[in-house]
């Protein structure tokens, strides 16, 4: 894996320690920007706090979208709770409404992709919502499917869409 990508004034790269205060307040303000407040939201996973710890390689990577120093996105893939085996999640890919429409988004989620496939995983799972109509269209894009039900337990239960895709 490798530990950045440079991309039009912007890096992306693996979290480090002293990301993680700037990583969950972009996580809490896309989230409260899109209604995602209270339980059943990513908003109050206990990780949010300390997201580095939370993706330990090699089942698991994070990373983070820099530009001047400061954080404006970011996103990972890590093992789907209570999944079947070699399903992985997309999970947290928040990016600050500077940077939406810019293209990283497509850059960031190709190396989650790959990061998913060079993990040993098989097929990748997310969850959504209506209003995050952008993200789903992202996802569509790059071969998501909408799926019927939720996988795994991922303790979400306020997102109603939700996609997966074989690796």
């Amino acid at each position: 894996m490798s530990e950045g990508h440079n991309i039009a004034n912007h890096r992306i790269r693996l979290i480090r320690p002293e990301d993680n205060p700037a990583v969950a307040q972009i996580i809490r303000q896309v989230m409260t920007e899109f209604g995602a407040v209270g339980c059943g939201f990513s908003i109050e996973d206990t990780e949010v706090d300390s997201m580095f710890e939370a993706y330990p390689v090699p089942d698991s990577a994070f990373f983070v979208i820099e530009r001047d120093g400061r954080l404006l996105g970011c996103g990972g893939v890590g093992p789907l709770a209570e999944g079947e085996p070699g399903v992985c999640e997309l999970r947290k890919m928040y990016f600050l409404r500077e940077l939406r429409g810019s293209g990283l988004g497509t850059r960031l989620l190709k190396i989650l992709l790959n990061t998913a496939r060079d993990a040993g995983y098989t097929s990748c799972y997310l969850e959504t919502m209506d209003n995050m109509s952008q993200a789903r269209q992202l996802y569509l894009k790059h071969g998501f499917k909408l799926i019927e039900s939720p996988l795994g337990n991922t303790g979400h239960g306020s997102c109603n869409r939700f996609m997966a895709m074989d690796l």
